[in-house]
């Protein structure tokens, strides 16, 4: 019509097919056909829900009613899915679009919680399943706004939502995410291998809750960056919910210190509300007895490398490269959300905090310089290296800590250039780029040296170290006196920038390039045709 296409259903077949869809789906039993029919109804629902497909929240619903019976687990589980498919289509949609997302709550909340706090209680896997697919439906439903009333429209309502209005009503969804976070999962009844755990449902299930928990938290809980609509609501949660939080979230973090088993990413999302604790007063009041175990016990092991994070720097060490360098890291790695805590509680309680840890990171300094070389432990020391690196912008803006510097990058990192353990060399590198505006005290002998071993770990045997070395000469060059080391070995310098450029692509290395061309522009004219060459 009028130029376009006609449609290849009619109205009343194509109720047929979503008739039949829904049918099919709350029966399927075979994961990756049920993913696949789930993602489809997500399509339909984009385009037909709710003129189109009326029935369709009413008919989901009607099967998760039937979740006291046992017989109905499947499909109970299967509607709860198709739900979450609905929802997920309102997830990003601004307030003004969420009508249809604000009736969905309104309907099905009253249903989802009895459901899941009964399904709290149990441990079979298919209520780990049931339970995860509720907390990604109240995930969906208030990432970016809570729920609001309608207009007689179907429209959102512009008054605050219920659970604003009266931040108590939340209470029971609050008991439920501190009770999946919590609950015990006995070693006997994991899976045996890391990977098969990362994906058992019940730790998927306390990863859902802890990203509720923190999301909350960041966006609702903190009164002093609340919009004005939400602050009652940020007084209540950083007085009284997020305080009710930090117990199952720091008994989560004494998993690993304790021997037992704890996901990255739950580590992580923990580490992140714990961050957002340390800033608030009403959460750091209640921290501060427990800041000793949780910079020790939690942060600092993050921050140390795994026996595989090694395995991987000597075995495959474009992977490893590659992950150190991922701007995703930070939305999963628990070393950085380690990093980000540390540098929260050097920022925010400093005067509780800052000095005890900087003694401990120097204690481990100094007891591996003291050991004799075949009990040093390497990763300890990469680790209390990281710690520093990391706080070095605090250190160098303060002069009692900026004095210090010299001597630990002297007797506690020059050495690790030659070190037999490649990722201590690799380390060394990035120290340089954390601390190059060192004022060095002596005759410029230092920075000489540092120059000299940098440039050697250009053609380091371990890519990783290369690369390191690479994105470290780029903050050397800018050092007054620099260029008298630099000048005659211009050309070797060139070659080894194209060589790793050729071996792997990094963005960091380019940038480091582009940085030499712009300081030696007039020496390197005479490289330039291999220059344009190579970047051709």
């Amino acid at each position: 019509i009028n130029g376009a296409n006609p449609p290849i259903l009619s109205e009343d077949d194509k109720l047929v097919v979503k008739n039949k869809l829904m049918d099919c789906l709350m029966d399927e039993a075979d994961k990756s056909i049920r993913d696949l029919m789930a993602e489809t109804l997500h399509l339909i629902a984009i385009h037909d829900y709710p003129e189109s497909w009326p029935q369709l929240l009413p008919s989901v619903l009607q099967v998760i009613s039937q979740s006291n019976d046992p017989a109905q687990a499947l499909r109970v589980h299967n509607g709860l899915l198709a739900l979450r498919k609905v929802c997920k289509r309102y997830e990003y949609k601004s307030r003004e679009a969420r009508g249809p997302l604000n009736e969905i709550v309104m309907k099905s909340f009253p249903l989802l919680l009895p459901l899941a706090q009964r399904l709290c209680t149990e441990n079979s896997l298919e209520a780990a399943l049931m339970l995860k697919q509720i907390l990604k439906i109240f995930w969906s439903s208030t990432q970016f706004y809570l729920p609001s009333g309608n207009n007689p429209d179907g429209s959102a309502s512009a008054t605050p939502s219920p659970a604003l209005a009266n931040p108590s009503a939340m209470e029971p969804w609050f008991e439920i995410l501190k009770k999946v976070l919590s609950k015990p999962l006995p070693e006997a009844d994991q899976p045996d291998t890391k990977e098969e755990r990362n994906a058992w449902p019940w730790w998927k299930a306390k990863k859902w809750a802890a990203q509720i928990m923190t999301r909350l938290f960041s966006r609702y809980g903190i009164p002093s960056y609340a919009e004005e609509e939400i602050k009652e609501f940020a007084v209540y949660f950083s007085q009284n919910v997020a305080p009710q939080f930090l117990g199952p979230v720091c008994e989560t973090l004494n998993l690993r210190p304790s021997g037992q088993f704890c996901t990255d990413r739950l580590v992580h999302l923990c580490l992140n509300f714990v961050d957002l604790a340390v800033e608030l007063a009403p959460t750091y009041k209640l921290l501060k007895p427990y800041m000793d175990f949780l910079l020790y016990k939690v942060c600092f092991p993050c921050m140390c490398l795994t026996q595989d994070d090694i395995e991987e720097f000597e075995n495959d060490p474009h992977e490893f490269v590659h992950k150190q360098n991922s701007p995703l890291a930070d939305f999963y790695d628990p070393r950085m959300s380690a990093i980000t805590l540390v540098q929260s509680v050097v920022k925010h309680r400093g005067k509780d905090n800052m000095q005890p840890f900087l003694a401990f990171l120097t204690e481990i300094l100094q007891r591996y310089n003291s050991t004799e070389e075949a009990n040093k432990n390497h990763v300890e020391k990469d680790g209390a290296l990281l710690a520093f690196g990391s706080l070095s912008d605090t250190l160098l803006a303060k002069k009692k800590f900026a004095s210090e510097l010299e001597g630990l990058m002297v007797s506690s990192v020059f050495p690790d250039f030659n070190s037999p353990v490649a990722f201590l060399r690799c380390r060394a590198c990035w120290m340089v780029q954390r601390f190059s505006e060192i004022p060095w005290s002596d005759d410029g002998t230092h920075l000489r040296n540092l120059i000299q071993l940098v440039l050697q770990r250009l053609s380091d045997p371990a890519l990783p170290v290369q690369i390191e070395a690479s994105k470290a000469l780029r903050f050397l060059i800018e050092v007054d006196g620099a260029d008298v080391t630099l000048l005659p070995v211009l050309p070797q310098i060139l070659n080894e920038y194209f060589r790793i450029m050729n071996e792997i692509g990094n963005d960091e290395v380019v940038a480091a390039l582009q940085v030499i061309i712009d300081t030696f522009g007039e020496q390197i004219t005479p490289h330039a045709v291999a220059l344009v060459t190579q970047l051709s």
